[in-house]
């Protein structure tokens, strides 16, 4: 377990501070520095499905050193990525072998897209340690030849039996398991989910009744509990309106990202993940690997994709913890590879390799991965990566603002990089805010009505605009009232002078002509 958390320490470090903040790392900053009854007050209108992240947050940069900043932000998401990687390793030694445990631990933290989310400051990687961690629990509390007290193979003999070895489940497993799930779900509440996975695999391993009847109340608990996230959530749907239904190409490249993006580690992967689909069913009441993974690499991804034909909800960032089934059966196929090949030596005259030393090929194997991918972890670490970079933007307008400058944001939202980076924009006088944000109980402050924007736009000769990349496209007609306001007066009474464009958003400076032409 500690080497694959290392590993994956060290891969989440690497390059933590790439330059800037992107909008929803923003929102997560923003947010989190408003006092408690601020944030609570934000959670009844939006983002409700973040409150409990935006509230660890909330204590993370509070105590952290000096000014918090990006850092401090993603910090978190590392140390959870971490922890996701010790734990995988735990499932492998566990439900198999040490090796294999090693083996898919390791896989884990090389994958690239689990260092993309291990670098963000959002919820994502936490949801991915808190749900690794119930599937942990799960299997012990599952395992009928623990429950029943049967001894089976001691987890880590070494002879590949793949029942495990412990304590015992009983009652007092399902409620651990139960409150860890459930407070993975008020991490995120697709999380909830991952139930399907181990529906999945209560199925595979034929349970009992018992144990049915255990994994039933702390399912039951989970959901009662998540109930008033679900109702609220969505009542505040509209958010997730950008989203698009996912279809084939969509399920092909989370498959991808899955066993790695490469085709070198891609195909090997895939040829070692349908090997370890071949102990799928052990045992009646036995809980397999195999029977672990599979369920949790397929079953969220394809739920959340084909409710999202009826009402779009998919993102692949929502089901990342999926994603820990994939290293796990590519682990126990190089395993049942390494066991084919010890039996095809042993009937020759060539000694055979100790289990040492396949331990080791398989690490190198797996160095040998990391290092084809490096170029893609490389890159994923420059801020171009991302939908955008708002420390570009507040870069741009520090060095051109002034103090006293009036700033339009258009639409509301690009005022995201203000509020996240303030300092580069102390002194401008915003002219549509209303209400800052954090007093308003908004993500980006209430504006003024459109008739009071108009007088008061009225009295200025120059106005810089923030504004998104699509606003500027001919025929672009804003919902809101005000954000109309906004584009009519721009284009109406101002012409444009100066444009700096920044990724998906561009700084304008608008200004007010004279009669007799421009001064």
């Amino acid at each position: 377990m500690a080497v694959p958390a290392a590993v994956m320490l060290a891969v989440g470090l690497w390059g933590l501070h790439r330059g800037g903040m992107w909008r929803d790392e923003a929102v997560t900053y923003q947010v989190a520095r408003r006092t408690v009854p601020q944030i609570w007050r934000l959670l009844h209108g939006v983002d409700a499905v973040h409150g409990l992240y935006y509230l660890l947050m909330h204590v993370v940069l509070g105590v952290a050193p000096g000014r918090p900043g990006e850092v401090d932000l993603r910090l978190p998401s590392v140390c959870a990525a971490a922890a996701t990687a010790g734990l995988v390793a735990a499932l492998g030694t566990r439900l198999a072998r040490p090796r294999v445990g090693l083996w898919a631990g390791l896989m884990y933290a090389v994958t690239p897209l689990v260092g993309h989310y291990a670098q963000e400051g959002r919820s994502y990687a936490l949801v991915a340690a808190g749900a690794t961690g119930a599937t942990l629990l799960f299997v012990r509390a599952a395992d009928e030849r623990e429950t029943e007290g049967e001894t089976g193979g001691e987890a880590g003999d070494g002879t590949g039996d793949e029942t495990g070895g412990g304590t015992g489940g009983g009652w007092r497993a399902w409620w651990w398991y139960g409150a860890v799930l459930g407070v993975t779900c008020w991490l995120h509440e697709f999380a909830v989910l991952l139930l399907l996975a181990h529906v999945g695999t209560l199925a595979l391993a034929r349970s009992s009744g018992r144990v049915w009847r255990g994994w039933g109340c702390a399912a039951g608990g989970v959901v009662l509990t998540l109930l008033p996230m679900v109702v609220v959530s969505h009542a505040q749907s509209a958010q997730l309106a950008w989203l698009r239904e996912p279809d084939l190409e969509t399920a092909q490249e989370l498959l991808r990202q899955y066993l790695g993006p490469t085709d070198g580690v891609y195909w090997v992967c895939l040829a070692l993940g349908l090997l370890g689909l071949t102990r799928l069913v052990g045992r009646r009441g036995e809980v397999t690997l195999a029977a672990v993974a599979l369920p949790l690499a397929v079953l969220p991804p394809v739920a959340l994709m084909l409710a999202s034909q009826l009402t779009p909800l998919y993102v692949d960032r929502y089901v990342l913890y999926a994603l820990t089934g994939a290293p796990l059966l590519v682990a126990l196929g190089a395993d049942r590879a390494a066991g084919v090949l010890g039996r095809l030596w042993s009937h020759s005259t060539a000694p055979a390799p100790r289990s040492p030393a396949l331990t080791l090929a398989g690490v190198l194997a797996l160095v040998l991965a990391f290092t084809h991918q490096v170029p893609l972890l490389r890159q994923d670490r420059v801020p171009a990566t991302r939908p955008d970079d708002l420390g570009a933007v507040a870069e741009a307008a520090a060095r051109t603002l002034r103090p006293g400058d009036p700033v339009l944001y258009l639409p509301a939202h690009a005022r995201g990089t203000e509020l996240a980076y303030p300092a580069d924009f102390k002194g401008t006088r915003d002219v549509a805010l209303a209400e800052p944000a954090s007093v308003s109980g908004t993500l980006y402050g209430s504006e003024v009505g459109a008739g009071t924007l108009r007088r008061r736009l009225a009295g200025v000769d120059e106005v810089w605009a923030v504004m998104e990349k699509y606003a500027l496209v001919s025929g672009y007609r804003p919902r809101l009232a005000t954000e109309r306001a906004k584009l009519a007066v721009l284009n109406q009474q101002f012409v444009l002078r100066q444009e700096m464009v920044i990724d998906r958003i561009a700084l304008r400076l608008y200004v007010r002509p004279i009669r007799g032409g421009l001064d």
